[in-house]
């Protein structure tokens, strides 16, 4: 099964990354999961309770909270300055990274090789070892800049997912469009799902 890199910023979006953690852990994947700084504020105030910095009690909390005992051997949890970690090597690269959400800043620094903390700098290996790197960036209105950033990404071969919902399977909860956007990230991953409407 795939090894997967899950990058989590201060974006909001945090039931979309809790989508993508559930399926690949359900899938038999290997996920390593960052979470900045600002994401565990965003993540708390999103998800109502709040994670630990720590990493392996970051790791109790989400196994505890969403009933992933089976698949605590499939779960790996890093700090964001933890540069020993082997997604911030070369040599150790997964097969797909997923910065998901992922906030502007982090989007431009990922754009301007500023590997500054562990999730930058693992998608800068993922950028240098022509690996998968999907983007899930939240913000709305976009300014020219973003724009120019995801643009930049693109032409790299990033797949940059905006979580934007389609009404055409006429969704009857939030956890149905969360479904749709989860799918659609899992399909640039190479992931296969069943959580959206195909035609």
């Amino acid at each position: 099964m795939k090894k997967v890199t899950l990058a989590i910023t201060g974006a909001s979006g945090m039931p979309f990354a809790i989508g993508v953690l559930n399926e690949l852990l359900k899938q038999g994947s290997s996920v390593n999961v960052v979470i900045s700084n600002a994401g565990l504020i965003t993540f708390a105030q999103e998800c109502g309770f709040k994670l630990s910095s720590n990493p392996s009690r970051c790791k109790q909390i989400l196994i505890t909270h969403y009933g992933w005992g089976n698949y605590a051997k499939q779960l790996s949890v890093y700090a964001s300055q933890d540069w020993y970690a082997p997604i911030a090597s070369g040599s150790s690269v997964d097969d797909v990274m997923i910065v998901c959400p992922c906030s502007m800043a982090t989007l431009g620094k990922i754009a301007a090789g500023i590997g500054e903390d562990l999730i930058t700098r693992a998608a800068d290996v993922c950028l240098k070892e022509r690996k998968n790197l999907i983007i899930v960036p939240r913000e709305t209105p976009l300014s020219a800049i973003h724009l120019e950033n995801m643009l930049k990404l693109a032409k790299l071969g990033v797949s940059v997912i905006p979580p934007v919902p389609a009404f055409y399977a006429h969704p009857k909860s939030i956890a149905d469009i969360v479904d749709f956007i989860v799918a659609r990230i899992l399909d640039q991953a190479g992931v296969a799902n069943n959580l959206a409407l195909r035609w």
